[in-house]
């Protein structure tokens, strides 16, 4: 096969490995616990109420989307700056100015995303503080 096809499938096929694994695992989780009530069921065995609601739920926490936002932010801001710098450093060894505005680019788009992010902290606590 040649790469011009090969490296697609494969990135794709990781893309979609990445997405797919993670939630197949949490449904045979979920799967398996309700296999477990059943088994239980058939038996005539008591199910405590509190650990059947544990088994059906799961371990969800509830998030604070305002830290949450505020570290992605943070990081999405320091992979921009990690991109700028490389684009002078590589500017630098390379000597062709191209290279600093080819990871600009990048730099640019999740500095944004990450000023974007941060915004959304901002206005998720104060929605939060109003609440309270």
């Amino acid at each position: 096969m040649d790469s011009d096809v090969f490296v697609p499938f494969l990135f794709f096929g990781f893309l979609g490995a990445i997405i797919l694994v993670p939630i197949w695992l949490r449904e045979r989780t979920r799967q398996s616990a309700h296999h477990l009530i059943a088994q239980a069921l058939e038996k005539g065995q008591p199910i405590d109420p509190s650990l059947m609601r544990s088994l059906t739920e799961g371990q969800k926490k509830p998030q604070d989307k305002a830290r949450s936002s505020l570290g992605s932010g943070i990081v999405l801001l320091g992979l921009a700056g990690g991109f700028v710098g490389g684009g002078f450093a590589v500017r630098e060894i390379s000597g062709a100015e191209e290279a600093l505005f080819g990871m600009l680019i990048p730099a640019a788009i999740l500095g944004a995303l990450g000023v974007a992010f941060i915004l959304l902290a901002i206005v998720d606590y104060a929605t939060k503080r109003k609440e309270d």
